[in-house]
């Protein structure tokens, strides 16, 4: 999803090496996104335009981390979120694929960073709309916090890779518990 993907565009190493990496600096990670997405964005951003995207980035996690505490936005960040949205005009325009099947591309006016803020905006209040809000998630994994939509079937995910950071909290709880148990009782 557009939105996930922007948001986590604040990488944190999830080994817990405190590294971490903001990749709306990095022109290819950026490119990459741009064309994934298909934003209409120049690439390199000066600095004002990646401090803008960081702004967005900012609200739409502090948005994130008050669904998954289970707490709608307030009414201050629905008005934030259309003023986000406020700024990128669309035309509709529906095309058949190879598979046959409709597909709706959104055309913006006055393509560039303020429309693509808008397009990146709008794809998370889509998500709010259509999207179960007890899905959103936050991987618990301390050193992660990726975001996520957890579309198991019985909302169990706890995060964002199992191989990945569920491995690595298992072996953390298991060395805990080991470390606890070898410890002299006083």
């Amino acid at each position: 999803m557009l939105w996930d993907d922007f948001i986590n565009s604040e990488w944190h190493d999830w080994r817990g090496s405190g590294r971490s990496e903001d990749r709306l600096a990095r022109e290819d990670w950026l490119t990459e996104f741009i064309s994934e997405h298909e934003l209409h964005i120049a690439v390199p951003l000066t600095s004002d335009e990646q401090e803008l995207l960081r702004q967005l980035r900012s609200f739409l996690r502090i948005c994130v981390q008050r669904i998954v505490e289970g707490t709608l936005p307030s009414r201050q960040q629905v008005e934030e979120l259309n003023r986000w949205m406020a700024t990128g005009p669309v035309i509709r325009q529906l095309k058949i694929d190879e598979d046959q099947k409709g597909v709706l591309s959104y055309i913006p006016q006055n393509p560039g960073l303020q429309a693509a803020a808008a397009e990146i905006a709008g794809s998370f209040a889509q998500a709010i709309e259509q999207g179960e809000l007890s899905r959103f998630r936050i991987c618990n994994n301390p050193d992660c916090l990726w975001v996520y939509y957890d579309d198991t079937r019985n909302r169990s995910k706890r995060y964002c890779d199992d191989k990945m950071c569920g491995n690595l909290m298992k072996v953390r709880r298991f060395r805990a518990k080991k470390k606890q148990q070898s410890e002299p009782q006083k």
